[in-house]
């Protein structure tokens, strides 16, 4: 697995880009590029910033889709991105124990950051 750089987007890369970037070093660029449709070209370009689309929305949108869920056993099943930080950064559900359960169970999680996850399931 090699690290991906992803520097062209500056300080803070979004997080279509930091996901993809991930799915990248965990494989290659032309497997990112087969899970989300696309070619390893366009992957490179995304990476680099310098893809030649006047926006970049359709494919954040592909991204988001396929590489931006979460399988949470919690739940039982895939969530979003936003979905598990808003169950995440919920209050205490201390009315209803199942949710609690949940709640507690997200505290812990690996993907928390909090917890030392890898902080893709958090929307900036």
């Amino acid at each position: 697995m090699s690290k991906v750089k992803i520097s062209g987007w500056g300080d803070e890369p979004p997080l279509f880009v930091r996901l993809l970037a991930a799915e990248a070093s965990a494989t290659n660029r032309a497997k990112a590029g087969e899970r989300i449709g696309m070619s390893r070209t366009a992957v490179s370009l995304i990476l680099v910033n310098k893809y030649t689309s006047p926006s970049t929305a359709g494919v954040e949108r592909r991204v988001m889709e396929v590489l931006g869920r979460i399988d949470c056993v919690a739940v039982g099943e895939s969530l979003t991105i936003e979905q598990c930080q808003s169950y995440r950064e919920r209050q205490p559900p201390t009315h209803n124990p199942q949710a609690m359960q949940h709640w507690r169970a997200c505290q812990q999680c690996p993907m928390n950051p909090k917890c030392g996850g890898d902080g893709y399931a958090t929307v900036h």
